[in-house]
């Protein structure tokens, strides 16, 4: 494939306690120790997940995803001919896999790299290696589904898969890991807190639903949740009404951050 996504980004206030959070329960591996204010990376042997420090005025959560390329100015080509509104950003050389900053027509941010770019180190500098858990897709609502997808298509080359007829999503491949492209509507948020258009949840494949949930049972009591708003709330339950009807998932549950987070089995 000419792109593949190959990192993903959260933005925490507690990157330690996120890094352990997904080696202990997805088996990532991890970096080490952040110093205070310190990233910290976990990998999944194909996909990156940077755990980034939140600076006063940003947003906690899911953040933003990264693409590598084969050539990053046959990209530049294919902005400037069919998308000139969109701009490009280079960023510092110290961050990893993080060559270059855009964003889509709707304006969701992402990373961009050319294989075999100098910027990469720590877990970066592994090979891709197939491991028992692992991201599977991510997910971005947005309010015109079609036109962010060609753009995907169009800039990335990445491949439509087979969907229901009648269904309005799309699902956009790497040949490893999905975009699925979700429409925003406000009405969807009715009777709950209403969240913008962004990035909506990541996506992992287990290779045993069980033997998943009884490491993150194990996780749960030695790490006991702070959060002491009532489970039975009908705002929640509007949230995850809306959060299962991705057709990936078969178990939904959020990071010590709240990130959503979609697991399905092998």
């Amino acid at each position: 494939m000419f792109a593949q996504m190959k990192h993903m980004a959260i933005v925490s206030s507690n990157c330690n306690q996120e890094g352990d959070f997904y080696r202990d329960v997805f088996g990532l591996k991890r970096s080490g120790l952040a110093r205070a204010g310190g990233a910290v990376v976990v990998r999944d042997g194909y996909v990156g997940l940077n755990l980034n420090p939140r600076a006063p005025g940003r947003q906690a959560g899911f953040d933003h995803f990264g693409f590598e390329v084969e050539d990053v100015e046959t990209v530049f080509s294919r902005l400037k001919e069919n998308y000139p509104k969109v701009k490009v950003l280079k960023r510092p050389g110290n961050r990893p896999f993080a060559g270059i900053s855009l964003h889509d027509p709707a304006g969701n941010v992402f990373d961009l790299s050319q294989k075999g770019m100098e910027n990469r180190r720590d877990l970066y500098v592994d090979g891709d290696e197939a491991m028992p858990r692992r991201v599977s897709h991510i997910a971005l609502r947005v309010l015109e589904p079609d036109l962010i997808a060609e753009f995907y298509r169009t800039v990335f080359e990445l491949m439509e898969l087979e969907k229901p007829s009648g269904d309005p999503n799309h699902y956009l491949s790497d040949g490893q890991v999905t975009l699925a492209i979700f429409p925003w509507q406000i009405t969807d948020f009715e009777g709950s807190g209403i969240e913008r258009p962004a990035l909506d949840h990541i996506g992992f494949k287990v290779e045993s639903l069980s033997a998943f949930k009884a490491d993150l049972d194990k996780y749960n009591v030695a790490n006991p949740a702070a959060d002491d708003r009532p489970e039975k709330n009908p705002e929640r339950d509007v949230r995850r009404n809306l959060f299962a009807k991705c057709c990936f998932g078969q178990f939904q549950m959020a990071d010590p951050d709240g990130v959503l987070i979609d697991v399905s089995e092998k």
